[in-house]
């Protein structure tokens, strides 16, 4: 198989290619399951607040290209990263996208998956947000109060580090793992002091409700987003997740040129007004790559960060993940 349509995208050689991404994945597969049988279908795991993945969906683009190669498409919807990782892990999704931290949970859970690429930083994507009146200043103000968060997902690093550059432990507050939906309702209705959140959920929280932003990423984490997929299906279907990621980069850098035109499409598909939407776009980078060492490097850190508190049950190696390592 020819990868220069990866070469062009990623301006990678083929050599870093194989060595770096998703033709680690691919070069494990054999030549003969190039013959792809009728009636298959990708099962992409996707949140309904991943803008780029939610656009896809109602385009209908991605269908066209699996065409050819005898697979079509379906999606299941996920209401954050944990559960959809848990869909993978349990073989209802051939692959996903989420934040940097669930990774880290299902692979110390087990999953067999391989990261097949990522987004570059956003860190102000993410934030920790806290009621317009409310008399919390800074990130130490936090001792002893209720932050809402979702277990696992990006956020949960995010309040490591804030916590941490703030001269707080991670037992100075109160946490209480909600999913989005339910941790608004609760921020709301004040039985919380706080709420970490990503976006598009942050920026309604700012826009609908007046929350103020306490805190973002910026300066304490990276906030990269990951695709994954299950080990055996990116060993078994290279052309496949090489059309995803071709159909993904097109689509992202059109989203990044026509910024009012994409809200315009992804704000009904999301229940947002537009104008919500378009900051939550502004904040992404919708740019696809392999994944590199040195952010292979930063995802260790994550879950060595993890593995100290013991909030995973045991430490992980992120490179037993990369398409490049074999399955344990």
């Amino acid at each position: 198989m020819s990868f220069s349509v990866f070469r062009r995208s990623f301006n990678v050689s083929r050599r870093a290619w194989l060595q770096r991404g998703l033709a680690g994945a691919a070069a494990l597969g054999s030549g003969a399951l190039w013959a792809q049988p009728a009636g298959q279908k990708l099962r992409i795991g996707f949140q309904k607040s991943a803008s780029l993945l939610t656009l896809q969906k109602s385009q209908g683009t991605l269908e066209k290209r699996l065409a050819p190669l005898g697979f079509g498409l379906q999606w299941v919807e996920f209401p954050a990263g944990p559960q959809l990782l848990e869909g993978l892990n349990v073989g209802s999704i051939d692959v996903g996208f989420v934040g940097e931290a669930p990774p880290i949970f299902a692979q110390a859970a087990g999953a067999q998956f391989v990261y097949i690429g990522y987004e570059p930083a956003a860190p102000e994507a993410e934030g920790l947000v806290v009621p317009k009146a409310s008399p919390l200043k800074t990130v130490a103000d936090l001792k002893g109060r209720k932050v809402a968060l979702n277990r696992g997902s990006n956020v949960h690093y995010l309040l490591l580090k804030l916590l941490e550059k703030a001269g707080l432990a991670y037992s100075d507050i109160q946490p209480v793992f909600l999913p989005p939906a339910d941790a608004r309702a609760a921020f709301e209705r004040g039985a919380v002091d706080a709420w970490l959140v990503w976006d598009p959920f942050l920026a309604a929280a700012e826009q609908q409700i007046g929350a103020r932003i306490l805190a973002d990423g910026r300066g304490v984490v990276s906030n990269y987003q990951f695709y994954l997929a299950e080990r055996r299906f990116a060993q078994q279907h290279p052309a496949v997740i090489q059309a995803l990621f071709e159909d993904t980069v097109q689509q992202g850098r059109w989203i990044k040129t026509h910024l009012d035109e994409a809200a315009k499409l992804i704000a009904p598909l999301q229940g947002l007004d537009v104008g919500i939407v378009r900051e939550s776009l502004h904040r992404y980078q919708f740019n696809v790559q392999p994944v590199t060492p040195a952010v292979a490097a930063e995802q260790q850190k994550v879950a060595d960060a993890f593995a100290q508190l013991k909030l995973i049950p045991k430490p992980i190696r992120v490179a037993d993940a990369l398409p490049s390592a074999k399955a344990r």
